[in-house]
């Protein structure tokens, strides 16, 4: 039976890598972004709004016949929050961090899980989060970290809670990746010194996290539920 993903986030980077790796595979993927653009269809969503992750759900089962199978979340903003911003703005920052990286991704979960549960088939569900999960980040970025540790925590929790549902869950924790916001940050880090922390001597590609991702989505054996999969180049191990 083929089967139907929903990728968040899929616009560009490593959620337009995951949709890509997914084209000689029996699935029907529908993606998603935050806004609108001409030859794109993937659903438009921002998961800053509190309603958006209900409407993005039911607007990919509407989509896909009523029926989905793998979630993957991977929307997510890297934005600064200086220590010596206004209160307000360090606020906000948070707050929108926060809403787009765990809230709305938890809500996905959230109804992932009770769509799986009345299929009775159960269903997959990866979030990409981040090595800031563990390791943390720069000053700038403590919500960022935050958010990602949270997610991990609230993978871990899915597994442990619904397996015997055949619930899985994975989470996959990526270092810097060759992507737009990678860029910018590498950039602004001095690169070659940030790059000599990483033993491998680069950063990920985004095609090696969808292939770990793919792999989560369709081949992942039960038995490593609840595993986060690390892709760091060595610079952070556990």
């Amino acid at each position: 039976m083929t089967t139907n993903i929903l990728v968040t986030g899929s616009s560009r980077g490593i959620g337009r890598a995951i949709v890509e790796r997914f084209q000689s595979d029996d699935v029907r993927v529908v993606g998603h972004r935050s806004s609108a653009a001409e030859g794109d269809d993937s659903i438009v969503a921002d998961l800053s709004q509190a309603d958006a992750p209900a409407r993005l759900w039911q607007a990919a089962l509407d989509r896909l016949d009523g029926r989905i199978d793998v979630l993957i979340n991977n929307a997510g903003i890297f934005e600064a929050a200086a220590l010596e911003a206004p209160d307000a703005a360090w606020s906000d920052a948070w707050a929108r961090t926060m809403q787009i990286n765990l809230t709305a991704s938890a809500e996905l979960c959230r109804r992932a899980v009770l769509h799986f549960q009345r299929g009775g088939n159960g269903g997959r569900i990866v979030n990409v989060a981040s090595r800031a999960a563990y390791r943390g980040d720069s000053p700038a970025h403590w919500h960022y970290a935050a958010s990602k540790g949270g997610m991990v925590s609230m993978t871990k929790t899915i597994a442990r809670g619904y397996a015997r549902d055949n619930i899985l869950a994975f989470a996959i924790c990526p270092g810097f990746t060759m992507t737009g916001m990678a860029d910018d940050y590498l950039e602004s880090r001095g690169g070659d010194k940030l790059l000599a922390d990483i033993p491998l001597g680069r950063v990920a590609d985004p095609a090696e996290v969808a292939e770990i991702a793919r792999f989560a989505a369709l081949q992942a054996p039960a038995s490593m539920t609840g595993a986060v999969l690390d892709v760091n180049g060595a610079s952070y191990v556990r």
